[in-house]
């Protein structure tokens, strides 16, 4: 729409313009523009890479390969929507060389600090250059930023962190291609398995409920009905009208099985389960833990972005069916 500007949090009006703490083009760039890293690599191997979340630093160190070092700023459980960066995250951030983040405001009490970041090195939210017609917003239009529940979409990123990098690092250019056209491909086939596995669930019993509202794009792509209790970020509130309205629609659809979240805490679904109970006489389960906003476990195979897709599949199919 042309009266608003489709930017993320971090993506202050007229951006492309600003200049950073050393005196240098900030190398954000608006949503959809052309992807410019504006400096090269002149230090030793390997690169200095910082990522937010686990889904961005699976994905650059599948592109990256031997060539990067990269420091994960959130483990295992944590809440991107909610996150403060401490002193020490500042001091990683001012000593990488790259950074990548998720974008689309998952992070947002982080925006101000990629702004500055910006101004010094390159700094790129990898769901920014996926295509506006791509996103999906809420009521109030606020971004929904969980685009890697679509593998399909999440894919789109892979081509960011590897233009990124053959900018940056021209001198490897050909084995980031590489690695990049791998991994797509290895993407391409997780979709297919999701997809596959997925229509196995009967339409009527295909309803997904959530603590929060993160699986819209997993929904849209692997055509799921999806409820949250929470927003599309966990900083909103559920209303006591809200909850009570998913316990009637739990009732009313016969639904068995909802699901709590790692990085999500549990106190609303059980609200819901309790209240199904009590209030209509209508057991539902949990049908399980999914992986949302965080993977898993470091060493695990729910630590990599593949894993956690395959986990959170597996387990829908086999509470809902």
């Amino acid at each position: 729409m042309l009266h608003r500007i489709r930017w993320s949090a971090g993506l202050a009006a007229l951006l492309v313009f600003l200049v950073g703490c050393g005196g240098k083009p900030a190398q954000v760039v608006k949503t959809g523009g052309p992807l410019v890293v504006s400096s090269t690599f002149k230090g030793e191997y390997p690169i200095k890479v910082v990522a937010t979340t686990g889904m961005v630093a699976d994905l650059v160190r599948n592109v990256a390969g031997k060539h990067a070092q990269v420091t994960q700023l959130m483990g295992e459980g944590i809440d991107p929507h909610l996150y403060k960066p401490s002193s020490g995250d500042v001091s990683t951030l001012n000593n990488a060389d790259v950074i990548f983040y998720s974008g689309r405001n998952l992070e947002g009490k982080m925006g101000d600090l990629f702004v500055r970041m910006a101004g010094r090195k390159p700094t790129f939210a990898v769901t920014d250059y996926i295509e506006d017609q791509f996103i999906l917003e809420d009521e109030e239009q606020h971004f929904d930023p969980h685009l890697w529940f679509d593998v399909s979409l999440w894919s789109k990123t892979v081509g960011v962190v590897r233009d990124v990098l053959k900018q940056f690092d021209p001198k490897h250019a050909a084995e980031y291609q590489a690695n990049a056209d791998a991994y797509q491909q290895k993407l391409a086939a997780l979709h297919e398995y999701a997809k596959s596995q997925l229509a196995t669930i009967p339409k009527e019993q295909r309803v997904l409920v959530t603590a929060h509202d993160a699986f819209r794009y997993f929904g849209r792509a692997y055509d799921i009905e999806v409820r949250g209790v929470q927003g599309i970020s966990t900083e909103s509130e559920a209303s006591v009208k809200e909850i009570n309205e998913l316990v009637q629609f739990l009732a009313n659809r016969k639904i068995k099985a909802v699901f709590v979240e790692s990085s999500v805490s549990e106190k609303n679904v059980k609200a819901l389960i309790e209240g199904a109970l009590k209030g209509r006489n209508h057991t539902v389960a949990i049908g399980g833990e999914l992986f949302s906003d965080a993977m898993g476990k470091d060493g695990t195979p729910e630590g990599t972005y593949e894993g956690m897709i395959r986990h959170n599949v597996d387990t829908i199919v086999k509470a809902l069916k």
